[in-house]
């Protein structure tokens, strides 16, 4: 059974993609590791990147050319600083020029070295390959795939022998959401707390704190700097910044210096309805335009739809309870996290193989399940809340236009964490055992609709709004 942590879910790198910038990153990576291992490093003379499918169709607009020059240039997409990666990227198109791992000169031209091709390799819609000219001229290449969120797979032989890390096994091992609730009844715990008592097999309660407060700290600076950055965003569709705006008009007159402060100051504004839709919208939107922009968020279960947990996070920081701290938030993202495993193990976090149902109907579902933690739901509850968000979301096509991660992407965001709470109110004013569609089936359901969904509604800016609205619409 795959063994899946709230930190494979959430995890912290750069915009705008996780499978089209952040997957790509880290394959490089592990291509340089792979070189190293097989000690062919330091006979490279020469790389190409060869990109497919969806990589290949919406790439530039995704930042899939930087993500690979980055990851070969051997920066790291949790630590970099967000100011020196144009600056990268620009270094090696006019000197031509990668220093691969930041250790060994090579020439590269990202014009002919990076290479789009427009054909889909069998195993997954998001793949590249790399290939290494060494110095007695034998080619090493390898070819990878972004699967979603940021993982990165190889398609071995059946018979290969898996890697060690993919035979850990959690104490309390988890597919589905009946098997979920079962484990719930027989510890007599809650999901937050099965979720921990998985995350201790792998981590210390000071590493998974550590981890944790990471993970918030970044989703919080993330809406900090979407609030307060005015502007257009870079690519081309001439996307004005709205959460500058909004945040200007909601954030009333009190003072603050850093995410914390401001994050105390919302809790002392008077918020009635039409506000809190606003706030809401503000936080998600505020995430996703930094994501649009390079910046730094946390995947969850992707970039593309990173918005909406934190947003929907904040709205029970500042809305539901004043008091709450790190252990409420703790609670709320390893269920978010333990929900999105579940739909990654039965359908897909992918938009290239599933739409934007798998993008911002999972989130939406994540985030719907964890909010009915805090609001006192039962485990059934909180599967209940879950379903209902993804339900309302079936079908849901990725049709970036431009092939860029703003159109309709961010505001999808804000609309999956108001289906989110609304979503989590009817689940805790429910009856779960009178529920009609239990999670599994819909998470079957959203694997069957992603399996039918024609390609080009699929991360290929080939469809829907991406055709039906041109660049000079715009």
């Amino acid at each position: 059974m795959e063994c899946i942590s709230i930190f494979d879910m959430l995890k912290i790198g750069i915009g705008p993609s996780s499978s089209h910038t952040l997957g790509p990153w880290r394959a490089a990576e592990r291509y340089i590791a792979r070189l190293k291992y097989q000690g062919h490093f330091s006979q490279v003379i020469k790389i190409q990147v060869h990109m497919y499918g969806s990589l290949s169709l919406t790439g530039k607009g995704h930042a899939t050319d930087y993500a690979v020059m980055l990851g070969l240039s051997g920066a790291d997409p949790e630590y970099v600083p967000i100011a020196d990666i144009h600056a990268i990227v620009q270094h090696i198109k006019d000197t031509k020029t990668l220093i691969l791992n930041n250790e060994v000169s090579l020439p590269f031209d990202p014009a002919t070295d990076i290479v789009f091709n427009r054909e889909f390799l069998p195993f997954h819609a998001n793949g590249l390959k790399f290939v290494a000219t060494l110095a007695n001229g034998d080619k090493k290449s390898k070819t990878y795939y972004s699967i979603g969120g940021g993982f990165v797979v190889v398609k071995e032989r059946k018979n290969a022998k898996r890697n060690i890390e993919t035979l850990k096994t959690f104490p309390l091992p988890i597919t589905t959401g009946n098997e979920l609730l079962a484990y719930c009844e027989q510890e007599n715990k809650c999901i937050s707390e099965i979720v921990l008592l998985n995350e201790r097999s792998l981590r210390t309660d000071a590493e998974i704190d550590r981890e944790l407060h990471r993970i918030w700290d970044t989703m919080l600076e993330c809406m900090y700097i979407g609030c307060h950055t005015e502007g257009i965003l870079p690519g081309g569709l001439q996307v004005r910044r709205r959460a500058f705006g909004m945040h200007q008009n909601l954030k009333g007159g009190l003072p603050y210096s850093n995410p914390e402060e401001w994050l105390r100051t919302i809790r002392q504004t008077e918020v009635k309805f039409r506000q809190i839709l606003k706030w809401v919208s503000c936080f998600a939107l505020a995430v996703n335009e930094v994501n649009a922009s390079l910046g730094r968020v946390v995947t969850a279960p992707t970039n593309g739809s990173a918005g909406v947990i934190p947003a929907v996070l904040m709205y029970y920081l500042v809305i539901e309870n004043h008091d709450a701290g790190f252990g409420e938030i703790k609670r709320f993202l390893s269920v978010a996290g333990e929900i999105g495993s579940i739909f990654k193990k039965g359908a897909t976090i992918s938009a290239a193989m599933g739409g934007c149902q798998a993008e911002i109907g999972v989130s939406s579902a994540m985030a719907a399940g964890a909010l009915t933690e805090l609001l006192g739901g039962s485990p059934e509850q909180v599967l209940m809340a879950a379903e209902i968000a993804m339900e309302h979301h079936l079908g849901l096509t990725c049709d970036p236009i431009g092939g860029l991660v703003q159109v309709p992407c961010i505001e999808r965001n804000s609309m999956g964490a108001i289906k989110a709470i609304n979503a989590a109110e009817l689940a805790l004013d429910s009856d779960p055992k009178e529920a009609k569609v239990p999670l599994d089936k819909v998470v079957r359901t959203m694997w069957e609709t992603a399996k039918d969904m024609n390609t080009k509604y699929k991360e290929t800016s080939e469809g829907g709004l991406a055709v039906g609205v041109y660049l000079t619409d715009c």
